[in-house]
């Protein structure tokens, strides 16, 4: 895992990719919970019976659960050293190109697209691929949004009471 020593460091690793998280099974237990989660318990996620006789021959992750591995899986590439946290602010361009089925292994790529200074904190843009073992295309490719916070700066009095 790589650790970025702050911000400066940050910003200039900026147009580069970080590298890949580790394989991830989504298994049809994993689906089947989230269907329960969300609601979507269509029936190309949960009914592997019927879902043999469908478009992809097995059930298939929804792509919105692929999408909420990518913070997790992100953890096992990075992390930026000096904040007082890191909020989810949400995505740009989200796409699917290719299914999920369950029993796919899969892993998170990230890119450094952008990092912008905000009234509240800085705004940083990660390109996000999200490839299965052995998928000639990627299963979710995204631009996430993180709105990073800084450890306020103590002066040496705080320091010392600390």
């Amino acid at each position: 895992m790589r650790v970025i020593d702050g911000l400066d460091e940050l910003d200039g690793a900026i147009g580069t990719h970080l590298g890949w998280s580790g394989w991830f099974e989504v298994t049809q237990e994993r689906i089947d919970a989230f269907a329960e989660l969300t609601g979507d318990r269509q029936w190309i996620h949960v009914d592997p019976e019927r879902a043999a006789r469908g478009p992809f021959g097995t059930t298939i992750a929804h792509g919105y659960l692929v999408l909420a591995l990518v913070p997790s899986l992100s953890a096992q590439i990075y992390t930026i050293a000096g904040l007082r946290m890191v909020v989810n602010y949400g995505a740009g361009r989200v796409r699917f190109p290719a299914p999920t089925p369950a029993g796919s292994r899969v892993r998170v790529g990230v890119e450094l697209v952008s990092l912008t200074a905000t009234p509240r904190g800085h705004q940083l843009v990660e390109r996000v691929t999200v490839e299965r073992e052995g998928g000639g295309k990627p299963v979710c490719v995204a631009e996430t949004v993180a709105l990073l916070v800084p450890r306020p700066e103590t002066s040496d009095e705080e320091t010392a009471h600390d």
